[in-house]
């Protein structure tokens, strides 16, 4: 297996994570009731959408990094 075909995987896994993230994140947010938004701390369901947003970042970091890596080492060779 060569370096691109390496990154190309790795990137795969990093959208696929990203939009795993995403999609999760949207489903907290859906299941946000009227009471989680009028209770003014910060609960469980805000927890966890904030945890999935950061996750969704990260993924998307971790593929935007992974691209450059690839272009990189293809433009070396």
């Amino acid at each position: 297996m060569t370096g691109n075909t390496f990154f190309f995987f790795l990137i795969l896994a990093a959208m696929v994570a990203t939009v795993v993230a995403l999609v999760r994140g949207i489903i907290a947010f859906l299941k946000t009731t009227e009471a989680d938004l009028k209770a003014g701390a910060m609960n469980q369901s805000g927890l966890k959408q904030n945890k999935m947003m950061r996750m969704r970042i990260a993924f998307q970091a971790l593929a935007i990094i992974l691209v450059i890596l690839m272009l990189v080492m293809s433009r070396g060779s």
